[in-house]
Order: structure tokens, then sequence, then C-alpha cells
């Protein structure tokens, strides 16, 4: 799921055509990256897509034609930048599994 924030941005390194569709390589910060996993989901410039292939610093998404045709992804080359969101449901269990704050602390410190 994601709602229309931009997380970060990364940067496309690679286009690989495969049938109809292309296979698009960005790589992304680490702040991006430890919420991707494949066959998860990540928005690039706003448009949800499917991961592929992902390791530390890279993710693959295949962009079908209709996607291509219809959507900013059909003029993306090798170097441009690209707005990235991952999926919020990833952050809000990441979120409950931080070590809670208790009252009257904030993390790290006491009052």
């Amino acid at each position: 799921m994601t709602q229309g924030h931009v997380d970060a941005t990364g940067t496309v390194a690679s286009l690989q055509q495969e049938g109809d569709a292309i296979l698009m390589k960005f790589h992304a910060p680490a702040q991006v990256m430890k919420y991707v996993v494949e066959k998860g989901f990540i928005a690039v410039d706003g448009i949800s897509l499917t991961v592929v292939e992902c390791d530390a610093s890279t993710l693959v998404v295949s962009v079908v034609k209709y996607t291509l045709e219809h959507t900013n992804l059909g003029q993306r080359k090798s170097g441009d930048v690209v707005n990235l969101e991952v999926d919020i449901l990833a952050k809000y269990v990441e979120k409950l599994l931080s070590p809670r704050e208790q009252p009257g602390q904030i993390q790290g410190h006491s009052t």
C-alpha cells in the first residue's frame, strides 16, 4: 500500500527489454531498500509496481506496455532521478517491533 508520499529518490540504473515489458533497475538508498522485498510493492514516480528482484542497493521492476504508454516511465532513461515510496505496511511493522518509549521518556533519555 502506498499513499503518495515520497520517501526518497533513486536513479534509473538500467533498462532491459523483455517481451512487451521493460525491466527497470533502480539504485535506491538504504533507507528505502530496508523495506523492499521481492514480490512486494514500491511506488516509482507515484506508480505502484511489483518488485521482481532486489539486493542491498538496487531493485528491479517489470513495467508492462500499458504502463509504459500511459505514464512517464515510458520516457525514463538511465541516470534519470525518480521518486520512490515504500509500502506503508512495512513501516508499521517496523514501528510495532521497535522498542517502546516509556511514559516521561524520550527514547534514549529520561526526564
